[in-house]
């Protein structure tokens, strides 16, 4: 094998140890892509009809603008499942045990991170699937979806590393649970629900300058072709700088527990 090899299959070797130990585990994953449905069930159901009128649409037109906004959830969501396991890998001495083998040291956390890719993708798709069910009309072409998907993996993988570097600094799977509760809160005060210019001004201003907001405007301008203007050079500025500093983040953390 090559030096390359080595890494890529030690990788693949943890992503099918992640992918296993959330076969026989399911039930957080279960609730971390079904609970993100079940919001845009309940908002779109039970909201809608006050929210729609805010959007400038009917009622029923409220689907299409919620659900590019509720599509960024999951990535969100998926970011509690990644903190819990790695401190769980962490306290349970299993980190600690790959350490002395013969593997790639970043694939431990890479599998993690692929991993929890596939199912964040997975989950996305059954929210689109449910939200065409409800009502969701998309105007987008193959290559606008193809763009969509691309973004939401992008931001995937930027909060994923983050919430492994919250992972490792965790006491315990517990503690771990709660720190990725910001990223979790800020798809519900971006632009995903409702337009920022009907919040107050400073909630306003917050919403407007927060990564979800510009994300939410892209994912909108091509799943239904209203005008993204800078928000798409802004997202993949967010999502590539969260990304960066995720990585470097916990890839320091990881190091020096090993010392």
């Amino acid at each position: 094998m090559s030096t390359l090899t080595y890494p890529l299959a030690d990788s693949a070797t943890m992503l099918r140890r992640n992918l296993v130990h959330a076969k026989r585990y399911p039930s957080m994953t279960f609730s971390l892509i079904v609970m993100p449905i079940i919001l845009l069930l309940v908002f779109n159901y039970v909201f809608g009809g006050a929210l729609g009128i805010a959007v400038g649409g009917s009622d029923s037109a409220y689907i299409d603008y919620l659900t590019p906004g509720m599509m960024l959830l999951i990535p969100a969501y998926v970011t509690v499942g990644v903190a819990v396991s790695i401190a769980t890998d962490a306290t349970k001495g299993i980190v600690n045990r790959f350490r002395t083998m013969a593997i790639t040291q970043s694939s431990i956390l890479a599998g993690h991170v692929i991993g929890t890719l596939i199912q964040a993708l997975l989950g996305v798709a059954a929210m689109v699937g449910v939200a065409l069910l409800i009502g969701f009309r998309p105007t987008a072409t193959a290559v606008e979806w193809a763009a969509a998907f691309g973004l939401i993996a992008l931001l995937v993988i930027a909060l994923t590393w983050l919430a492994v570097a919250m992972g490792l600094l965790a006491a315990n799977p517990e503690s771990a649970s709660n720190m990725p509760f910001p990223l979790v809160m800020l798809p519900f005060l971006g632009s995903g629900l409702v337009p920022t210019e009907t919040m107050p001004a400073g909630m306003r201003h917050f919403a407007e300058h927060q990564p979800f907001t510009p994300l939410t405007e892209t994912l909108r301008g091509l799943l239904m072709g209203t005008e993204i203007g800078s928000s798409g050079p802004i997202a993949l500025a967010w999502c590539l700088g969260i990304g960066v500093v995720g990585y470097f983040w916990s890839m320091a953390i990881f190091r020096r527990q090993t010392r």
